[in-house]
């Protein structure tokens, strides 16, 4: 009995282990495969204190079950969270959820995603390294100088390594595309941010700050930026003579594929040539290995098993032909 348990127990962890994470489609044929080494939630940390996909520094604060702060309710403040490894996908979506808060009338300065060549180090952009190259998405909630202009408003911004973000005009002259987003801060629902990418096609900001489960259109062009081949994901944030609490809650990123065959001649940078069909392949390869490594382990503990009932049959019988 104890033998049939474990064996049924070792299957289940086996099948579990093999396929970790949920694969869906949607009705327009997008497949979306999670991310697990760009996603976060709660508790963030494993048992020695450490995120296995993540760094952060400055003044961030993990809470285990709520919360990464980056920044506090305090002046003169900057932290930082960025991936340990490049995002390499060539589609992608990424959604997180956030909390701007803090007391008082006046607050600043807001903070960033990133998705750059650079990662971990500190600067004056919302915390972050100023001439970056890669995209920054600013949600800016203080108001320097920018006339006819709502806050907080939410920017995106392509940094070539060389060009300077202009922060005493609020990055007015860098502006790929934005929007005002007026509620965003303090929000009486959960806030959000989905960013979705599809290489050469489309690049699309879409933010939940109104009403929960509905997303408002904050950007979206068909002429997207490229991306670097090796981008890290990050997020930053900064406190000046103003303050505000910046908090990460989670962040979910998917690996984004057409079904349909629409993408099938989009490649990776530097590496041309290589389809989606081949992506589709080699994804399908990985996790068929992972499955073939499960079900061998598994048919060696059977294997295992069933010698070990044997020799215990074998031995039973040779003790009573001794009795006799």
């Amino acid at each position: 009995m104890w033998l049939s348990t474990s064996l049924l127990a070792l299957g289940l962890a086996a099948c579990a282990l093999a396929h970790p994470d949920v694969t869906t489609t949607d009705e327009n044929g997008i497949r979306s495969i999670p991310l697990r080494t760009h996603s976060l939630s709660a508790p963030y940390l494993d048992s020695d204190m450490q995120s296995r996909w993540f760094d952060f520094g400055g003044n961030t604060i993990v809470r285990a079950d709520q919360y990464i702060r980056l920044t506090s309710d305090r002046p003169s403040q900057e932290g930082w969270l960025f991936s340990r490894v490049p995002l390499t996908a060539t589609n992608w979506e990424i959604e997180f959820e956030f909390k701007i808060h803090g007391q008082g009338n006046l607050h600043g300065d807001g903070f960033a995603l990133w998705l750059t060549k650079q990662r971990g180090m500190p600067g004056p952009v919302f915390g972050s390294v100023d001439q970056f190259e890669g995209l920054g998405i600013f949600f800016d909630t203080y108001k320097n100088n920018r006339p006819g202009t709502v806050f907080p408003y939410v920017m995106a911004m392509v940094g070539n390594g060389h060009r300077i973000y202009d922060k005493a005009n609020d990055g007015k002259d860098n502006e790929f595309m934005g929007c005002s987003a007026r509620g965003i801060r303090g929000a009486s629902v959960p806030t959000k941010a989905k960013l979705t990418y599809f290489q050469d096609k489309s690049l699309k900001l879409e933010l939940q700050y109104k009403t929960e489960d509905q997303w408002e259109l904050c950007f979206e062009t068909s002429e997207p930026p490229t991306i670097p081949s090796v981008a890290y994901l990050g997020f930053s944030a900064e406190t000046g003579e103003l303050s505000d609490n910046h908090d990460i809650i989670s962040v979910s990123t998917k690996n984004l594929y057409d079904t349909k065959g629409r993408d099938s001649t989009t490649s990776k940078p530097g590496n041309k040539g290589a389809s989606k069909g081949s992506e589709r392949y080699k994804a399908k390869k990985e996790r068929g290995s992972w499955s073939w490594f499960f079900f061998k382990v598994l048919m060696f503990f059977m294997v295992a098993g069933g010698g070990y009932v044997g020799f215990t049959a074998w031995r039973t019988q040779k003790a009573r032909s001794h009795r006799f």
